[in-house]
């Protein structure tokens, strides 16, 4: 394989090592992520019936508090509807609640109108510096189970989530679901919306580098220092040499430097972070959409990202990485 060719002369970089400061406290976290009492807490029970509405219409039976509470579940423990329906009904018996349980119906219904989905992070006390990139999520729908089960050729099909997540909490802060035909740099000014606390720096990957990103962080702040590499045929603007911008600035230090050193010197390293949260939703949450709206599935989505950050707050490892010393 190409890969293996001539493997005992080709350059190993060893593998980082780390050791967990607060190993006590992380195991107790990760123990509670699997208790009930984390999802349907006490603030979910009071909460559990919608407030009666003022404006004419119909009256809804549950919040939209307990709506999210069961798509969390569902999430989490990775249940259909009505199994959701089922785990609902048995904790409010274990409780002796006398609270009822949206049926799957209501369930499948109320997830594509719900107006507001809890991110579950609280939000930091100083300027954060935002890591932005995106990943693929499939869509499982007829068109494979035509190909599984007949053989017929089905063009497939997934969708785009998009995340914004703060370099220092490791939570995800703003989040979007676009089509896979909407390209990464269109996204740049939803996620900034949806973010109110002051940003330091902006780093993404190659595929937002251009003068579109650029300009739309500098019309949220000015003083927000943008991390992108620009493309190896990237020129310098005609302001270069009297009012060099970001952008050329970074162009004028990998050429100064080289990539390595630039990468180093901006600190474009951390920018594997959100690479890490885009592995951690698919190995928790899973790589593919049940919904079959696109209303639901972006539903799906911010309900997963709120399973994420509430897993994260419950327990984090403070983590040191260990110098490979040779002997």
């Amino acid at each position: 394989m190409p890969n293996k060719h001539n493997t005992s002369r080709r350059h190993h970089i060893p593998k980082m090592k780390f050791r967990v400061k607060n190993w006590a406290e992380y195991d107790a976290g990760l123990r509670r992520r699997g208790s009930l009492t984390l999802w349907v807490t006490a603030e979910v029970i009071d909460g559990w019936r919608a407030a009666r509405r003022t404006t004419p219409g119909g009256q809804s039976v549950y919040s939209e508090l307990a709506i999210e509470t069961s798509m969390m579940l569902r999430l989490v423990f990775h249940l259909a509807l009505r199994q959701t329906e089922g785990l609902m009904a048995s904790i409010f018996g274990l409780l002796n609640l006398p609270l009822s349980t949206p049926d799957h119906s209501t369930l499948s219904r109320r997830a594509r109108t719900m107006e507001s989905i809890t991110k579950g992070c609280l939000l930091p006390d100083g300027p954060i510096h935002l890591l932005i990139d995106s990943t693929g999520l499939k869509v499982f729908g007829a068109g494979e189970w035509l190909q599984e089960k007949h053989g017929a050729k089905a063009r497939r099909t997934w969708r785009k989530l998009h995340l914004a997540m703060d370099a220092d909490t490791g939570m995800i802060m703003a989040s979007t679901l676009t089509g896979n035909d909407v390209g990464d740099p269109s996204q740049v000014v939803p996620l900034l919306d949806q973010i109110k606390v002051t940003i330091a720096s902006v780093t993404a990957d190659g595929a937002y580098d251009g003068l579109p990103t650029y300009e739309v962080v500098a019309a949220r702040d000015e003083d927000i220092r943008v991390i992108v590499p620009p493309h190896v045929t990237a020129v310098l603007t005609d302001e270069a040499e009297h009012n060099p911008s970001q952008r050329d600035q970074h162009i004028l230090s990998i050429a100064a430097r080289g990539r390595l050193g630039w990468q180093k010197e901006a600190c474009y390293g951390r920018r594997a972070l959100v690479e890490t949260a885009m592995g951690r939703y698919k190995a928790i949450i899973g790589s593919r959409l049940r919904a079959r709206s696109i209303s639901g599935q972006r539903a799906e989505a911010t309900v997963g990202i709120a399973v994420l950050n509430r897993m994260l707050d419950a327990g984090r490892p403070n983590s040191v990485r260990r110098l490979n010393i040779a002997a």
